[in-house]
């Protein structure tokens, strides 16, 4: 009989089928701004831009929704892009001196961006200095078949597109100076080439810029100089005047001049007129200057940099100039590059901007040169996530239809500084079907803001933005300057973005977020204790904010609080806008930052939770309900708060002990691992000892000491109708986690709604469960008679959901950094658990509860438990069996900011971030995915096939649209395969030491290691030690150790 109950079951194949119409992983799109930008680009004629980033990444965007991403081989700066106008096709250059062109393809019906072919400047004969074949700029001609290379030698070279073939008509520096007067040759060289334009009539000829103020006029035809202009200034940057008869240049010395062109006067030494705008003291250089032409007859100058070097030359900033009106656009971040919007058919005698686009290092801001004083122009996408630092975020699906309006609206009356103008990047199409749900993304930062983000598509788009600061009196030093700078009248600075990277105060920080959907109430909790209750409203209002404070540490003696003060609320009334309105303050004392907060609009109390406690209040009534202090008698780390630097050392010096006991100790138990041979011996034996061994393997958990610091803190708090004092009646209970693996059950006695302003709400402590190797709880959800969770607030009286089962059992799932377990209700009785920890150093980071549904039919879903480890991969378990489903690598172990910033959709998708300005977003679900689905339209005079030749697919940026099926990831029945596989992979040369790596998807394309297969190994005893015994175990009653 034993044969037999020990048998390891093979995979269903019908199982297998329903999990892969389940379960898909796909990293679909980037949200927000792109990290560290450095070279942007646009196509008039599709209508399309191009932003290039330091990671060797180039992002296209169009219309909302129209977006794809191409990533290069090589990890390198993005220095320049320029488009093939109208044809899909564009040229990068790297900051390793080599050239790749693009081409923009079709990939099942959507446009994609794929690497072509590459070029690399060969160097000059006799010439060994690679220096000299730097390129420093590049020229896309016209007529699209020609590529223009200046380089640091001065020489100018020319390659045909799109094959990237060298042309033998280079022209090189000793060839100019052989025109250039002797006077003003002076021994000197030219310098590299800065500037290379097009004449904008005659496109045989190129305007040549050299650094030493050296302007000449090519004729690449008859390979002739038409003009010389003998500039004195070094040169920064050129542009044509549309009608060809003058061009502009900039200067180093923070001027400007404008040249006539004459066939007549070959040579010409001084412009017509030279302007310094900021002078005449010494200023900073003019990087780039554009000329446009108007209907108003009065030319638009614009150009960045020209800063007095004394007094502003820090500054970051863009000048707009039309006949007496100046304006000094001033950005908190530097100034990449930037464009116009303009006419480009010779059709059209004038420029006649429309838009100003400004890539800046931290944003884009977009101006309208249409509309008087030059609104911005709000942008549909790229916005900066981080413009202050995230510290939070929470995500809302299916948000109801008056929710959103009013969201919208208190938005709309945000932006009034702002124009209506249509969004003037508009190229493709977004082929995406309409959304049939909205979803919300509210970001906490650093500054006491919580943003709102339209996450129902492709394009995260900002809402509308809540300040808290104005409910607290606090400095806003940082302001002062720009402040200043507005009443002085020179330059006419006018600040514009909305990057701000400093915080008027850090103990304004949000922590955790809580938004109900269907009343409008949201709970905002920050750094300093505070709890700001907030309903949504649709008028402004005066009206002054009730306080209450609540005590966590209930007098308990010998603890001080060492950490900052709390923040000291406004007195009397505060003016606020339409949207949501603060009318409660409760302040935790001590003022340490709020670690979880839940919200039950339906019976009016807010939960929070601190490192010292927990607190229930009753908003409606504005009283405490319930406050515990969670503190251990030796836990006096949790009273230095967090900017204390008694803990950070305290902490630093422990840590450090514990790495040097730790390597002493694996010093003794193993040699130095040196060569492959050893490895593939070392693994043997390994395996051989786990053959030996009659019992599952599992890794031995070292329970946790009581007196560890922050044990107290409360991790996760949650509300639920459940049965707790008995079997028979159910009513509210509050559910409380801490970091020390107690769990705090609390039946409250809320009295109907009509009595609500009567009576008050009682509560009193129902179970105390202590996890017996006090690993901490990270989530408790409470499961109804069918194993499903239960609604959230208003869902049922609104028949906005299916009304929960209470006719069976209740069942309650806690999980913890080291296991999932599900406990019956009332009598706390363990019924089934899976042990997440038998995987080396695997602790669980993030939790939550998903509804999958099935892609074969909408009729069919399943509730999955999914949580993210600390190595960065993500599990799907069934519940409440809690059987593994399967598993996927999602973020680099190494990126802790990563796998802390996760939050997963109730849908079955996520974001975290990938940099301080970007979310990756990723589906789990084989359902519900949001990627781009988006066509731009090209016409080329060379078909793709005869370009593309060579191409081959290139890397998406940062692991977008990477994708593992069910079918690519194993699940804890592919024993069989795994074993399988084992001899070849222990036969790698490749082997990775045992001690590498914790754990790794177990994927046919990766390597196999022995963590892996022992990890398997121990998953599978585990799973079925889990089915088999878990339901014999007893009972037992709250206050005891339960493992």
């Amino acid at each position: 009989m034993m044969k037999f109950r020990f048998r390891r079951q093979g995979n269903d194949p019908q199982r297998e089928k329903i999990k892969q119409d389940l379960f898909a992983f796909n990293k679909t799109v980037e949200h927000g701004f792109p990290s560290q930008p450095s070279a942007l680009a646009y196509d008039p004629k599709l209508q399309v831009m191009a932003i290039g980033t330091k990671s060797g990444a180039i992002k296209v965007y169009g219309a909302p929704g129209v977006e794809f991403t191409g990533l290069h081989k090589d990890t390198a700066t993005v220095t320049q892009i320029h488009f093939l106008q109208g044809q899909g096709w564009m040229v990068s250059l790297l900051d390793d001196n080599t050239m790749h062109l693009w081409e923009t393809g079709q990939k099942e019906r959507c446009s994609d961006l794929r690497e072509v072919r590459s070029f690399s400047l060969p160097g000059r004969s006799g010439i060994e200095s690679t220096s000299v074949t730097r390129v420093t700029v590049l020229l896309v001609k016209s007529s699209s078949d020609l590529l223009t290379l200046g380089t640091e030698g001065g020489g100018v070279h020319f390659l045909e597109l799109p094959s990237l073939r060298l042309v033998d008509k280079s022209l090189f520096h000793d060839e100019i100076m052989q025109s250039v007067p002797e006077d003003y040759r002076c021994g000197k060289s030219l310098g590299p080439v800065e500037a290379l334009q097009e004449h904008p009539l005659h496109a045989h000829k190129i305007l040549i810029g050299y650094s030493r103020g050296l302007v000449v006029l090519w004729d690449f035809k008859s390979r002739h100089v038409d003009n010389l202009f003998l500039g004195k200034q070094q040169l920064e940057s050129l542009v044509w005047v549309r009608s060809g008869s003058s061009f502009v240049s900039s200067h180093s010395d923070g001027g400007y001049m404008v040249w006539s062109v004459s066939s007549s006067t070959p040579c010409i030494q001084e412009p017509v007129t030279s302007t310094i705008p900021y002078g005449p003291f010494p200023c900073k250089a003019v990087t780039k200057i554009l000329w446009r032409t108007t209907q108003s007859g009065a030319a638009l100058v614009l150009f960045s940099g020209g800063m007095p070097r004394a007094s502003y030359g820090d500054r970051h900033c863009l000048t707009i100039l039309q006949d007496s009106v100046h304006v000094t656009l001033d950005f908190t971040s530097r100034v990449i590059d930037f464009f116009t919007v303009h006419h480009v058919d010779r059709d059209h005698e004038l420029d006649d901007p429309s838009a100003l686009v400004v890539l800046l290092e931290e944003e884009l801001v977009v101006i309208d040169l249409q509309a008087a004083g030059w609104p911005t122009i709000p942008a549909p996408y790229l916005a900066p996530l981080h413009s202050s630092a995230i510290t939070c975020s929470y995500h809302i699906s299916n948000v109801p239809t008056r929710l959103w309006e009013r969201v919208v609206s208190a938005g709309l009356q945000q932006c009034s500084a702002q124009t209506c103008t249509n969004w003037p990047i508009c190229g493709g199409k977004n082929l995406a079907p309409a959304v049939k749900q909205r979803e919300l993304l509210l970001t906490g930062h650093e500054d006491g803001t919580v943003r709102f983000w339209d996450a129902s598509g492709v394009a995260l788009q900002p809402l509308y933005k809540l300040s808290t600061a104005s409910i607290f009196q606090i400095d806003c030093e940082h302001n002062d300057s720009f402040t200043q700078a507005a009443e002085e009248e020179w330059p006419p600075f006018r600040k514009v973005g909305c990057f701000d990277p400093y915080s008027d105060d850090p103990r304004l920080g949000v922590q955790k977020i809580c938004l109900c959907k269907y009343s409008g109430k949201l709970v905002v909790a920050g750094t300093a204790g505070q709890v700001i209750l907030m309903y949504l409203s649709d008028e402004k209002s005066d009206h002054m904010i009730d306080l209450a404070t609540v005590d966590l540490l209930q007098d308990r003696e010998g603890f001080t609080w060492k950490g900052h003060d709390r923040l000291p609320p406004k007195s009397g009334s505060v003016l606020f806008a339409p949207g949501f309105q603060p009318v409660v303050l409760v302040q935790c004392m001590p003022p340490a930052a709020v670690t979880s907060v839940t919200l039950h609009a339906e019976w009016n109390l807010v939960a929070f939770g601190t490192s010292h406690g927990f607190g229930l209040f009753d908003y409606h009534r504005r009283s405490p309900v319930l406050a515990r202090c969670t503190l251990h008698p030796n836990d006096s780390l949790a009273m230095e708060g967090p900017l204390s630097r008694v803990k950070s050392l305290k902490k630093s010096l422990r840590q450090s002990f514990r790495r040097i006991r730790k390597s002493r100790v694996s010093g003794k138990k193993r040699g130095v691992v040196s060569s492959p041979s050893s490895k593939v011996q070392e693994a043997n034996a390994q395996l051989a000892e786990q053959d030996s061994e009659v019992t599952p393997v599992q890794r031995r958990i070292e329970p946790r000491s009581a007196d560890d610091s922050l044990s107290g803190v409360v991790r996760c708090l949650c509300f639920a109708d459940t049965f707790l004092r008995d079997g028979t009646h159910h009513g509210p209970t509050m559910w409380a986690g801490t970091n020390s693996g107690c769990v705090y059950a609390y039946a409250l006695d809320v009295p109907l709604q009509e009595k609500f302003s009567e009576q008050s709400v009682e509560a009193l402590l129902g179970k105390e469960i202590q996890l017996m190797h006090r690993a901490p709880v990270v989530s408790i959800a409470v499961l109804d008679g069918r194993g499903n969770p239960l609604p959230e607030p208003y869902e049922v009286s609104r028949d906005l959901a299916k009304a929960p089962d209470m006719q069976s059992s209740h069942s309650v799932l806690i999980a913890s950094e080291e296991q999932f377990k599900v406990f019956m209700l009332p009598k706390v009785s363990a019924k089934t658990k899976f042990k997440l920890t038998a995987h080396e150093g695997c602790r669980v980071r993030k939790v939550a509860l998903v509804s999958f549904s099935s892609v074969a039919s909408e009729d069919y879903s399943e509730n999955g438990l999914v949580c993210l480890t600390n190595l960065g991969d993500i599990h799907v378990f069934s519940v409440p069996a809690l059987r593994p489903q399967v598993r996927y690598d999602c973020i680099r172990k190494e990126d802790i900011s990563g796998i802390a910033s996760c939050v997963f959709t109730k849908t079955g998708q996520g974001f975290y971030l990938i940099s301080p300005s970007e979310f990756e977003r990723f589906s789990l679900s084989a359902r519900v995915i949001t990627e781009p689905q988006c066509q731009v339209y090209v016409e080329r005079p060379y078909e793709s096939s005869e370009v593309s030749s060579c191409t081959s697919v290139s890397p998406q940026a940062n692991g977008t649209h990477k994708s593992q099926s069910p079918g690519q990831s194993r699940s804890a029945g592919d024993a069989e395969a795994v074993i399988d596989e084992l001899q070849s992979a222990l036969s790698s040369p490749c082997l990775d030491s045992p001690n590498s790596s914790a754990d790794i998807t177990l994927d046919t394309t990766g390597e196999l290691t022995v963590e892996d297969v022992k990890d398997f190994l121990v998953s599978v005893d585990e799973a079925e030690n889990n089915l088999r015994n878990m339901t014999e175990e007893d009972g037992r009653p709250p206050g005891i150790l339960i493992n």
